[in-house]
């Protein structure tokens, strides 16, 4: 286990979460991912890839009734995600799970859950400048796991009518939904995020629903910083909580 001088201590809203300095560490993805998730109710959530947990958590302060499980391959952020946990104080409602996304089809009870989340790794391993250590590199890049794999694990493990809430590179964004199809996963809503009003997008929101009806929902661009450099007013409430109340419908 690393040591207290390896680490920091880190926040946001109302969850501490312990990272590592030399190694992946979360970013606003995160906020934008969970705050993306807008179901009115959840009782079993897994986040698949949860790195430190911050995904997870998040999502457990959001949905105090429901229980969340968080799936990691690396042994080193699933100690961090075991420490977040009880950090947090929930480990009545918070497990976390040291698996192989893709072995999860073979051991874990399908149809379990309402809601899956992922901040899956998005770049081919020849695409992109290679993540320094292999930590990040593993959370970044395709190295051992697939986004086809991912699919298929989100549609073992979602009920019927179940959401699979994601965040991925526009690029890949006609491959990403002839995958989620071929899953029974039906891409419902997306939103794209850009940085400032004059830059072109490099992260989209995509919402699929297991065997919903075809209908894709494309919102309102998200922009992260103003024409002077400052967080728009809707991440500033993002990072207060404010924009937090679920008011999706539970259906396709």
């Amino acid at each position: 286990m690393r040591t207290e001088t390896e680490t920091t201590l880190d926040g946001i809203r109302d969850i501490k979460i312990y990272q590592n300095k030399q190694g992946y560490r979360f970013s606003v993805d995160a906020l934008l991912l969970s705050s993306f998730v807008n179901m009115r109710h959840a009782e079993n959530i897994a986040d698949l890839g949860t790195g430190s947990g911050i995904i997870g958590l998040l999502l457990a302060r959001k949905y105090p009734g429901a229980k969340v499980l968080l799936v990691e391959l690396q042994r080193s952020l699933y100690a961090l995600a075991e420490r977040n946990i009880v950090l947090n104080n929930m480990e009545e409602r918070v497990e976390v799970l040291l698996a192989d996304i893709k072995d999860m089809k073979e051991t874990a009870q399908p149809r379990s859950y309402d809601l899956v989340v992922s901040n899956p790794p998005f770049r081919k391993p020849a695409t992109g400048c290679l993540s320094l250590g292999e930590e990040r590199a593993v959370a970044r890049h395709e190295l051992r796991l697939e986004f086809a794999d991912l699919a298929e694990t989100a549609s073992h493990l979602l009920k019927v009518r179940g959401r699979f809430s994601m965040i991925f590179h526009p690029e890949r964004l006609l491959e990403v939904i002839d995958v989620l199809r071929k899953n029974r996963l039906e891409p419902k809503r997306s939103r794209f995020v850009h940085n400032d009003p004059r830059a072109g997008s490099k992260i989209v929101l995509i919402e699929a629903v297991k065997e919903g009806r075809p209908g894709l929902k494309v919102s309102s661009p998200l922009f992260i910083y103003d024409e002077k450099g400052k967080y728009t007013p809707e991440l500033n409430e993002m990072y207060r909580g404010e924009a937090e109340s679920p008011a999706g419908r539970d259906c396709d």
